[in-house]
């Protein structure tokens, strides 16, 4: 830390700190909490920062920071102030890196401004200003609102009130000994992926290990996200890791259960599947319908304004947050079942409360959809269109035909071509065609549901009618062709096709939009990949050879997806997804 006398001594120190460098300016009379400055100077997910009295900018934004603190030397030298007479901010900062701050904004670089609640910030006008400013930084212990903060504001039943009041200072513990909360991530993945070894014994001493296990995992998951903000440790890397490993952390429980159960000889794979498949559509139907809405021009509804109501309730919030059996609930209720019961009663449980959950949350957003006057912008039709994932044969018909108007065309035809792919697949005999040729309608009928922008009050349901319609179609034709473990091949590759579904939404929920079109079409869009599986199981199914191909498959859409999203996550124009409203 060096001392400016004034505007131009502190351009001069600025320029000289390397280029890579973050630079914050400081004014002396600063009297706050140390943790109101550390989240306006020390949080890596914007380019420039600002508390009362403290500014701090990124690399990014050294060049228009060092460029308002020339000018501000200059006006300062002439007699004039140090930003525009109509920039003060609102908060009333006066002094040299609160009018900066000011100039930044008006240049364009926007500048974060963090809420800074009970904490103190304030730069002192007189004697009894410092000293008002003073017992209120005495009065309150900063470490106690830090550890607060890290957990977050809205969570599940069983998280805040079984997890999170002792997590909190693991994620404490870890911050002092210097661990980042990526590797406390790669440290839940590894002791799940032990629970899944443990319920892969089959035996009853490997359930009790693969409960508790499981349990220990998901602290771990709690403990990595409160180290990223009591630390402020927030990374391209960080949000990546966190957002796929809980999706390969449950399934692969998933599959150590149903490896368990064949010890024992009892074949759940199916269940393991159907289970997987569930809560992949429950997610799609959560991520469409909050891009649909992420930006909806007057936004009203009914059916918000009573759910806003019953929040006034306290019991109510909690019960509609377990209904929807978030990440805590389910993995305590799959621990739990694990260690006293068998991987069948796990599952049958599993998709019992996924279903009811499915069914409460997309009742309400039928209901808010039908209730709400709102105008969707063309983002979040775009969004849409890429959570859609429409490959070439779709986009194909979508650039020869167009579907006819009215605001539920494009949803009924995405659920009619669901239910006749799904229906083909169930009904179809498999030693012939007609499952081909229920595929080849499916992507007709798929290309016209998206040959017009998504911009319609329940156009949100198509990626989840996709979504519904490949996976149970991979799983119906798995579990009725009877080949020798088709049905574990068909998990691997559904594993492999919602791991890319799941790269997107992160994607599109971090600015950059989605993966490029090169990959989509080369692992086929939802509709080819059907109809491969189709065509595969027509040639394929009397023999062993499904399973190959089956197999095959799910490698190479594995391969070609990890290898972009890992190339993407790395790179540096990967955004910091952290989203705090998530609970499942």
């Amino acid at each position: 830390m060096t001392a400016a006398a004034d505007a131009a001594r502190a351009a001069e120190l600025l320029a000289a700190v390397p280029s890579d460098q973050r630079v914050a300016l400081v004014d002396p009379r600063f009297v706050g909490h140390v943790h109101a400055l550390r989240l306006g100077l020390t949080d890596p997910r914007f380019p420039a920062a600002a508390v009362p009295g403290a500014l701090t900018a990124q690399p990014g934004a050294r060049t228009a920071l060092l460029r308002a603190l020339r000018g501000a030397a200059s006006a300062v030298g002439a007699g004039g102030p140090v930003a525009p007479p109509d920039g003060t901010p609102a908060d009333g900062d006066r002094t040299v890196p609160g009018r900066l701050a000011v100039a930044l904004d008006a240049e364009g670089t926007a500048v974060q401004r963090p809420e800074l609640g009970s904490l103190t910030a304030t730069v002192p006008a007189g004697p009894e200003d410092r000293a008002a400013a003073e017992a209120a930084v005495a009065a309150l212990d900063d470490e106690a609102v830090r550890l607060r903060s890290a957990v977050k504001a809205h969570d599940g039943f069983f998280t805040t009130f079984f997890i999170s009041p002792y997590s909190r200072y693991i994620a404490r513990w870890c911050a002092r000994r210097g661990l980042t909360p990526n590797q406390v991530t790669t440290a839940s993945l590894i002791t799940a992926l032990i629970a899944a070894g443990s319920a892969a014994t089959g035996t009853r001493g490997g359930y009790v290990a693969a409960g508790i296990l499981l349990l220990l995992s998901f602290v771990l998951d709690c403990t990595d996200g409160q180290l990223a903000r009591y630390s402020l440790q927030y990374s391209t890397m960080g949000a990546w890791l966190d957002a796929t490993f809980d999706r390969a952390k449950e399934y692969a429980y998933y599959a150590g259960l149903a490896l368990g159960a064949a010890r024992g000889g009892d074949d759940v794979w199916v269940l393991a599947l159907g289970a997987m498949v569930l809560q992949a559509c429950r997610h799609v139907v959560d991520f469409s319908f909050n891009e649909a809405n992420h930006d909806a021009v007057s936004n009203t509804s009914p059916t918000a304004a009573l759910s806003d109501r019953l929040d006034s309730v306290g019991w109510t919030v909690w019960a509609r947050r377990m209904i929807v059996l978030p990440i805590g609930e389910r993995w305590a209720m799959i621990a739990v079942l694990t260690a006293l019961t068998t991987p069948r009663i796990v599952f049958y449980a599993l998709l019992a409360g996924c279903a009811l959950a499915a069914c409460y949350t997309t009742a309400g957003r039928l209901l808010r959809s039908l209730t709400r006057k709102a105008r969707r912008t063309e983002r979040a039709a775009l969004a849409l269109a890429d959570l859609a994932d429409s490959g070439p044969l779709a986009q194909g018909v979508g650039a020869v035909l167009r579907r006819p108007g009215g605001g539920f065309t494009a949803p009924l035809l995405a659920l009619a071509a669901g239910l006749l792919m799904v229906g083909a697949a169930l009904l179809a005999p498999l030693d012939g065609f007609l499952v081909v040729g229920a595929a080849v309608l499916y992507a007709v009928l798929a290309g016209l549901a998206v040959s017009r922008p998504l911009a319609d009050t329940l156009d949100w349901l198509v990626p989840p009618a996709f979504r519904a319609a490949e996976y149970c179609t991979v799983l119906v034709l798995a579990a009725r062709s009877d080949v020798p473990h088709a049905v574990p091949a068909a998990f691997g590759l559904v594993s492999a096709v919602a791991y890319h579904h799941y790269d997107t939404v992160y994607r599109i929920r971090g600015g950059t939009g989605a993966p490029p079109r090169w990959l989509v079409r080369t692992v086929g869009g939802h509709e080819g990949r059907t109809l491969v599986v189709a065509v595969l199981a027509a040639l394929l199914v009397p023999g062993s050879g499904f399973t190959t191909a089956l197999t095959a498959l799910a490698a190479a859409v594995a391969l070609v997806v990890l290898v972009e999203s890992i190339r993407f996550w790395v790179s540096s124009s990967a955004p910091a997804v952290h989203d705090e409203g998530e609970l499942a």
